[in-house]
């Protein structure tokens, strides 16, 4: 009897799902990939092919002077030899392509290093679970990447000693990855079963839903002194270049009496 109804409630899940998908006009589609969910993970990547190009120069150019050198010696390299640079070539381009690629981070190095390092990594970590995360995981995967360079700019001049550094290695290289990893435990057939009330797919977009709104949180957090700062540099240029606002501001908090200007005072007559 649990058997057939827990049939039925599949079914009719899985009926609403059906039903939604055609109102929305055919096959439901995982959301686009990025080539990179933020900034940082995009400047690591960058680095990484500038310094494959770097390499792949550097070995061809070796090669063409050692067959140049070797030519001058031996009175030139011939057919065979010129064909020997082509391969030599090749080789080199085929290795560095295979190689020199961003290596994907082990958990436990995600909250390791300086903050523009963490954010990187743990940039680069989430770019590789997306692709096995339900869509609305990936959009929050995506939202994430923007919220985590955003964090970085704030962590700079952070020591590791501050109390909010240590807040955001264990929100950033704990809690997330951790609450990925406990999705990516269940079977894939089970993850859009309901157990205690919700799908393991419901939980995991819940719970990143959170965790990008505590991101969010600590960034505003830290950013509130830069904004203090702005707020009163901007007061102080109202004050002094705003006209007449500014001439507004000056009046007396009592008597609502202009202060005096000293510059525009008639000057005693000379006798």
């Amino acid at each position: 009897m649990a058997d057939s109804t827990r049939d039925s409630d599949r079914i009719l899940r899985e009926a609403k799902t059906s039903l939604a998908v055609q109102r929305e006009g055919g096959t439901h589609r995982p959301a686009p990939r990025r080539a990179s969910i933020g900034k940082a993970s995009a400047e690591l990547k960058t680095k990484a092919l500038l310094k494959k190009v770097r390499n792949i120069a550097i070995a061809v150019f070796a090669l063409y002077v050692g067959a140049g050198i070797t030519g001058a010696i031996i009175g030139g390299i011939g057919f065979w030899g010129v064909m020997t640079v082509v391969a030599l070539t090749a080789f080199i381009f085929a290795m560095f392509a295979a190689t020199g690629k961003v290596k994907v981070p082990q958990r436990a190095e995600l909250k390791q290093g300086n903050p523009q390092g963490m954010v990187a990594r743990t940039e680069i970590w989430l770019e590789a679970q997306r692709p096995a995360l339900p869509p609305p995981a990936q959009a929050l995967i995506d939202r994430l990447g923007v919220q985590l360079d955003a964090l970085g700019l704030q962590l700079k001049g952070l020591g590791d000693n501050e109390p909010a550094m240590a807040e955001v290695r264990e929100l950033v290289g704990e809690y997330i990855p951790e609450t990925i990893e406990n999705y990516r435990k269940i079977p894939a057939h089970l993850r859009t079963e309901e157990h205690a009330g919700k799908t393991a797919d419901q939980r995991l977009t819940e719970s990143l839903e959170k965790l990008s709104g505590e991101v969010d949180r600590v960034t505003r957090r830290l950013a509130e002194g830069a904004l203090d700062d702005l707020a009163i540099k901007s007061r102080y240029l109202e004050y002094r270049y705003g006209g007449a606002e500014a001439l507004e501001d000056r009046r007396q908090p009592d008597t609502g009496v202009p202060l005096p200007d000293f510059a525009a005072a008639p000057q005693p007559k000379e006798r």
